[in-house]
């Protein structure tokens, strides 16, 4: 098995302090090594996945309206940016000064890096490898450029809405006064679009669910027994989120990190939150983390919804 040297440290603690809490939990953060990242790829291809076919749709259609809000000559900063599928719609629409990609997955965030770099020859792109949910500085040169933030894929709905305001306003600091902020929000709607987009017919869902126990393994020096997991998606509506676990399908035990686990059967481990969000409570969240709404836009269906922002100074009273 591979040592645990050179592995992230924060990677290691997460994963033992999940698995050792009750109810257990590991973050989703870390579903994104170089094939977690590939398998999120083919979710958001996915027939059942309505979120990254509307939203792209959307920023298709109201692009332009940003550009012509926020003006020209902003750094471009994506938070989480992935593949940076739904980028391009972005830059062509508002006259960038440059774009800061900011994603976990160093393999991945290099790869789209260069692509956008092929596409945009003119466009100075600084890939910043890093945790955006933790402090991390931009590159020198986007220091002095107004920003606008771009926080697609309704990524804001893996935080729990404390943690969400938290997020928020880290963003809001990190970008300064002025800032804008380009986000997509996923909106409540029956269960029966829910669940599917998340527990897909292919399996590509549980796939990518499972591959957080092949990298413990990897990694960690893990002996999990992946086979007796399973994939398993929920909706809690207490919360308004769609829940992703691994179940135990029978009483086991393993290590990981020298570490040793016991799981009873039908025990989980939570490893993602979905949130949705109605219109007004989106825009209360945003409101809440220091960001003052000026637009909004979403699908005929009502799907999905695209909100943008500006960081201006939290009043204390009317």
């Amino acid at each position: 098995m591979a040592a645990t040297s050179g592995v992230d440290p924060a990677f290691r603690a997460d994963v033992l302090a999940g698995l050792v809490a009750r109810p257990r939990a590991i973050p989703a953060r870390w579903f994104y090594d170089a094939h977690g990242s590939e398998l999120f790829d083919a979710i958001t291809r996915l027939a059942e996945y309505y979120p990254t076919r509307t939203e792209t749709q959307l920023l298709g259609a109201v692009s332009a309206e940003v550009g012509r809000i926020i003006g020209a000559a902003r750094c471009v900063v994506e938070f989480g940016s992935g593949s940076s599928t739904k980028t391009p719609l972005l830059l062509n629409a508002v006259a960038p000064a440059a774009y800061v990609p900011v994603d976990i997955s160093g393999q991945y965030l290099r790869t789209a890096a260069a692509g956008i770099a092929q596409r945009f020859p003119d466009l100075p792109v600084w890939p910043v490898e890093a945790d955006f949910t933790r402090p991390f500085a931009l590159p020198p040169g986007a220091a002095a450029l107004p920003k606008l933030g771009f926080f697609p894929g309704s990524t804001i709905g893996n935080f729990t809405p404390a943690a969400a305001v938290d997020l928020l306003r880290a963003m809001a600091q990190s970008l300064g006064r002025g800032a804008a902020l380009l986000i997509g929000i996923d909106r409540v709607k029956p269960v029966e679009i829910l669940v599917p987009a998340y527990d897909d017919a292919a399996g590509i869902t549980a796939a990518f669910n499972l591959n957080l126990l092949h990298r413990i393994n990897r990694e960690l020096d893990g002996d999990v027994p992946v086979d007796r997991f399973r994939h398993c998606a929920r909706w809690n509506n207490i919360e308004s989120r769609i829940e992703m676990h691994l179940e135990v399908t029978e009483d086991l035990s393993f290590t990981v990190a020298g570490q040793l686990f016991a799981m009873a059967a039908g025990e989980t481990i939570h490893t993602e939150n979905s949130h949705k969000y109605t219109a007004a409570a989106a825009r209360l969240l945003l409101a809440a983390g220091g960001w003052t709404p000026t637009a909004e836009w979403s699908d005929p269906d009502g799907l999905f919804g695209v909100l943008l922002a500006e960081a201006r100074p939290v009043p204390a009273a009317p």
